[in-house]
């Protein structure tokens, strides 16, 4: 019996068609997530306990070692990676969250922009007690 047929795919399959290239671009979103909560939790990990002045210093020191140019730019491309993660996932929440009143489909930009608007208010108010 003769082997099956395995069709050669090549290595940048992905780079062939649009849709491929944002699935692409937001699984690699995620590594770039991931590595921006790696830096949040080592930076509460090496954190002094209780309400000190070493804590402040600790504080201090972090905020200044943040303004490096390379340590500025990887936030940047986080924070786009970030929103294109959130938005792309977003749009996808009609196809997984199908909300039915009675026989009647719920239109998809109502639940797309009912995330929208809960992502904005959990914004607004994070943004009021930090700033």
């Amino acid at each position: 019996m003769s082997k099956p047929y395995v069709r050669p795919i090549p290595w940048n399959w992905w780079n062939q068609n649009t849709a491929y290239r944002m699935f692409m671009l937001r699984e690699l979103s995620s590594c770039f997530v991931a590595l921006f909560v790696l830096e949040m939790l080592c930076l509460v990990a090496s954190m002094p306990a209780g309400d000190t002045p070493a804590r402040a210093a600790h504080v201090r020191e972090f905020i200044a070692s943040m303004n490096s140019v390379p340590l500025i730019v990887f936030h940047v491309v986080a924070l786009a990676f970030a929103l294109l993660h959130s938005i792309t996932w977003f749009n996808l929440t009609p196809k997984v969250l199908v909300l039915r009143i009675g026989e009647d489909r719920l239109p998809d930009f109502v639940v797309a922009g009912a995330h929208y608007l809960l992502w904005f208010i959990v914004s607004a108010v994070i943004w009021w007690f930090v700033v």
